[in-house]
C-alpha cells in the first residue's frame, strides 16, 4: 500500500481549513485515511495556522510515506526538525 501524507479539506464554502492526513494514494482527497497528524488554518495568523504531531509524522516517514509539497511546506514551518532527521 502507497502512503501519502496530504491535505483533506474540511469547512465550509469560504472558510476552508484542512487537516493533514495519511492516506492511500489510491483515496479520494476528501476520503477515508489512516490517521490524522495536524491540521493547518489559513484564516489564523501566522505562527498559530499550523499544527503537527511530530512524532506520529517521523513515524510514517519512518514508515515510507511520501510528503506531498502543500504539506512539507507547513511542516518546514511547523515542525522543521522532523524533515531535517529524515534528510528531505
Amino acid at each position: 500500500m502507497a502512503l501519502k501524507i496530504r491535505l483533506r479539506q474540511q469547512g465550509r464554502n469560504n472558510y476552508r481549513s484542512f487537516r493533514i492526513v495519511v492516506a492511500d494514494i489510491r483515496s479520494p482527497r476528501d476520503g477515508k485515511y489512516l490517521e490524522g497528524l495536524g491540521w493547518y488554518d489559513p484564516h489564523l495568523e501566522t505562527g498559530k495556522d499550523v499544527m503537527v504531531k511530530e512524532d506520529r509524522l517521523a513515524h510514517w516517514l519512518s514508515q515510507g510515506a511520501q510528503v506531498s509539497e502543500n504539506v512539507k511546506a507547513l511542516i518546514k514551518r511547523a515542525a522543521p526538525s522532523v524533515l531535517e532527521k529524515k534528510g528531505k
